[in-house]
Order: structure tokens, then sequence, then C-alpha cells
């Protein structure tokens, strides 16, 4: 059982822009393009920043506006210095968070929570960009067809791992929501298969309904 790595899911064909690209040029970068963010990179590709909309956007809503029915945002001094910025190195927020291609997608999943972003450069051992990979890119692990993931459950986790064999328990998965139903000898067996089933990229939710033979937690 392996989950799907950045490699996996990430855009290889990254647009980019450099230090000073100016403010017009990088939102018709996003336009053309169809896309929310920019990674920076100086010139040997090594990623300074990225340039979104919403530090574009900080531009727009600090202009002022005397017919406006909603305040005036309150901006911090480096709030206001992006939206008064010309290039992307004034504009991007830096320094990039980045994520190696091997990783998996609970790795740059938790990256992105901890550090609060929704997109992470992808760098390689020389710290060259080689991709970029989203939130959107990450949920696509949830669009596995269903017969994909039961294979990778009866395999990969009844078989390999816990060496049950077929009869044991079955296998339901619609919607990527999970049935389990069968016996097996030992009550503590079942948290475990639950949490290895959870563990199953494109998994939604698990349902037990598994027998036992030997009650574990006694001791009589």
């Amino acid at each position: 059982m392996q989950h799907r790595t950045v490699a996996d899911l990430m855009t290889h064909d990254v647009v980019r822009a450099r230090p000073d690209t100016p403010f017009k040029e990088i939102v018709e970068l996003l336009a053309d393009n169809d896309i929310t963010a920019v990674p920076v990179v100086d010139e040997l590709d090594h990623p300074l920043g990225v340039v979104s909309e919403a530090d574009l956007l900080r531009k727009c809503s600090a202009q002022g506006d005397p017919a406006s029915r909603t305040p005036v945002p309150h901006l911090e001094a480096w709030e206001r210095a992006r939206a008064e910025g010309a290039k992307a190195k004034e504009l991007m927020s830096a320094p990039a968070v980045c994520a190696r291609p091997e990783w998996t997608v609970v790795e740059a999943a938790r990256l992105m929570a901890l550090r609060n972003v929704k997109r992470l450069p992808v760098v390689d051992e020389a710290d060259r960009l080689k991709g970029i990979i989203s939130r959107g890119d990450l949920l696509r692990i949830f669009l596995r067809r269903d017969d994909a993931i039961r294979d990778e459950i009866v395999r990969d986790v009844l078989q390999r791992t816990l060496s049950l064999a077929p009869s044991d328990v079955t296998v339901e998965v619609s919607e990527g929501q999970v049935t389990l139903r069968g016996s097996v000898e030992a009550s503590s067996l079942i948290p475990i298969i639950e949490r290895l089933c959870h563990n199953v990229d494109g998994v939604v939710s698990v349902s037990a309904h598994i027998g036992y033979r030997f009650d574990a937690s006694r001791t009589d």
C-alpha cells in the first residue's frame, strides 16, 4: 500500500515569473494560462516566492473610492508595501514554501495546512523548479475509481499486509465509501483493518461490519 506522490499529481509545465516581471504582465500570465498564482524564480530556476491573485488584489482593495459602500481594509505595513509593489519581487509571498517530487500527498497536504498556503512549487535536489502542486491537485485522489480503491484494499491491505483470506472480509466501495463485512479471528484486528483502509488514497469513509471469534480484550 503506497500513497500517490507529488510527482504523480503535480503540474509539470509551470508558468514562471522573474523578480522584475511587471504587475500587469503577471496579471496577463494568470489570465492567459487560467491559473491563480505563479512562482517567481531566479536565473537558476530556484523559486524565490509566489505571486497569487490575493497578492495582486491588495493593490485593488487599497485604492481610494469615495463612493464605496465597504470600509477600506486595514493593512499591516508589509501588506501596504505589497499593495504598492510594481514588480514580482515586491509583490510575492516569500520565501517560497516548496515540496519534493517524492513526497506523498499526505506530506504535501500537511505542509499546506501548516503553512496556510494553497500551492507548493516542487523542486529537485538542486532546488530547481520542476512542477507545482495545488490543493485541487491533491483532491484528485478522490476521483479514483471505486474498483481501483477496492482492488487496492483487497490486495494490499487484506491479503498482502494482514494475510487474510478473500472469504474473511468482503469489500464494497461506492463513491469512495468503503463497507467491510465478514469475520476475523481476533477483535483487536478490526480497528487495524479500519485504519489501514482509511489510509488508502481516495477513501472517503469506512464502515466495518466485522465479527470476531476471539475477544482480545479479555484476560480470563
